[in-house]
């Protein structure tokens, strides 16, 4: 007696697809699990067979034995125990043959027989889709992620005997809903009230720089003593950002269905993702990986804005990690020989003070030394910061400007002109893999970002003046076409790559060239 059931997993955020396949014979009794499994898809067995038992099902004294296939692929996760059980009563002739035909079964069984969720859902049953399965049985907690996807038919089970009677019969039983115990996080909550430039008093120089950011794509770093406003401008940039495209709705969604952290609802994520890791976060917990592979906190701000407050305080061995996402949008992790890929394309907002004090170079308040203080600017190394196009001061508010009525510009008029950018690059790059500034590659600079001979003259004195790598070069490029956009003009001219090259010299760059002349 002999049955395939298909089933998949999660491999890193690459759903996989997994033939779960079932051998009853006679001989000695017993149950074996073989394939290349992780401890938790060994302990199915135990789980599948007092589940049977209690749904009323005893298995005969005879050899069970189950491969999951591929055998060269580790199996992780819960998801097998309701494709090895309905595997199991299909071989036993409970089920009939075709019952399971163009069907993908994924689910986690209790030892009452009850289907539980699982993660990754989402992304399983969109494969499921691309590999032409028409149906996916799954627990009823899942049922409202997996319609996200359209084009398969989705069946939610609220324990083993649903399951039985839908491939018996094709006809549903009713289950009870489950209420989500876990709400769609994008950082910030898609329930909360978005935050709005209007309430941040003065800052003109850093709200201009948070707006080229949000128009390109661009990385952004603020530097400025302690209560200047740094985070408050920082968290009010999701509020000024496009939206998500389906495409990219679909894939962040994935990504948070992987990482259980997608909500049981009828929608996708909506917003761009805004996550605000705390300084003592790990290399592992920023990058992801572990034992059972997970997107880390910056494949978790995929298509949104990873926000590092205090970023020296961040290990140094942290904040080099990120040198590869920044470049490549994705990072590679390989643990015990497995390589998993994770998608990065994040946009970097850090804010950060200029001296453990806060206060240099104001040495009326500055109680630092100056070692200390090149320590502690140190912690962030050049190549991070060539990676970063805009570097902008925020200095201290005054009284004055705290008390002063007059309106601040909303985050509803900014997003306006970030919009208005957004679809010139949506234009420019219609044809294009990539869709915003700060992702242009290098082969086509050129042609999008031509310059006039006016502006090829000032572009040659600052690269020799201000000593900038071929890197540094190309991203002052970049954002100089922003701001050409945000400008409504076509052309790159000599005044966007001024602001621009301002903007790359930055507060930071001063500081240190500051206490490299004062050593």
């Amino acid at each position: 007696m002999f049955s395939t059931i298909t089933s998949a997993m999660i491999f890193g955020v690459e759903p996989v697809l997994i033939h779960v396949e079932v051998d009853i014979a006679q001989g000695l009794p017993g149950f074996m699990l073989v394939g290349y499994l992780s401890g938790e898809v060994k302990e199915a067995g135990e789980r599948v067979r007092v589940a049977l038992k209690n749904a009323g099902i005893v298995l005969p004294p005879m050899r069970v034995t189950v491969n999951l296939s591929p055998a060269g692929i580790r199996k992780e996760g819960t998801a097998f125990d309701l494709p090895i059980a309905v595997g199991i009563l299909r071989a036993l002739g409970h089920l009939p043959e075709d019952s399971t035909e163009g069907m993908l079964v994924i689910g986690e069984l209790g030892l009452g027989g009850k289907a539980n969720s699982v993660r990754g859902v989402l992304p399983l049953v969109k494969k499921a889709r691309e590999e032409g399965y028409s149906r996916c049985l799954l627990p009823a907690g899942n049922e409202e992620e997996g319609k996200l996807i359209e084009g398969v038919e989705v069946i939610g089970i609220a324990d083993i005997h649903g399951a039985m009677d839908y491939l018996k019969s094709g006809k549903r039983s009713e289950c009870p809903k489950e209420t989500a115990s876990t709400k769609s996080r994008t950082g910030h909550g898609e329930e909360e009230k978005i935050q709005d430039f209007s309430e941040v008093k003065g800052q003109a120089a850093a709200k201009r720089a948070a707006e080229i950011a949000a128009a390109g794509f661009h990385n952004l770093l603020l530097t400025g003593p302690p209560g200047s406003g740094k985070t408050m401008i920082a968290k009010r940039i999701p509020g000024i950002l496009p939206p998500l495209t389906e495409e990219e709705s679909l894939e962040v969604s994935s990504i948070y269905s992987i990482a259980g952290l997608l909500s049981n609802g009828p929608s996708l994520i909506r917003q761009r993702p805004f996550m605000n890791p705390h300084h003592t976060i790990t290399a592992q917990a920023l990058a992801g990986g572990g034992n059972a592979a997970k997107p880390g906190m910056i494949s978790l701000a995929h298509k949104g804005v990873l926000f590092m407050d205090e970023l020296p305080e961040f290990k140094t061995s942290v904040i080099d990690m990120l040198r590869q996402p920044l470049e490549e949008k994705k990072i590679r992790i390989v643990r015990l020989g497995r390589d998993y890929i994770f998608p990065a394309d994040f946009m970097l907002v850090a804010a950060m003070n200029p001296c453990p004090c806060g206060y240099y170079p104001d040495f009326g308040k500055c109680t630092c030394s100056l070692s200390k203080i090149r320590r502690y600017q140190g912690h962030i190394s050049g190549p991070v910061l060539d990676r970063i196009d805009l570097c902008v001061g925020v200095s201290g508010v005054t009284a004055k400007q705290l008390s002063q009525k007059r309106e601040e510009e909303s985050s509803i008029s900014i997003r306006g002109r970030v919009l208005a950018a957004r679809k010139m690059q949506e234009e420019r790059y219609r044809d294009k893999p990539y869709r915003f500034n700060a992702l242009l590659p290098q082969a086509d600079l050129k042609f999008y970002c031509g310059l006039g001979k006016k502006e090829e003259r000032l572009m040659e004195r600052a690269f020799t003046t201000m000593e900038m790598s071929a890197r540094s070069y190309c991203r002052v490029l970049k954002t100089a076409r922003t701001i050409a956009d945000l400008d409504g003009s076509g052309d790159v001219k000599g005044i966007h790559i001024e602001e621009a090259l301002e903007y790359k010299t930055g507060e930071i760059r001063r500081n240190l060239e500051g206490t490299k002349q004062e050593k």
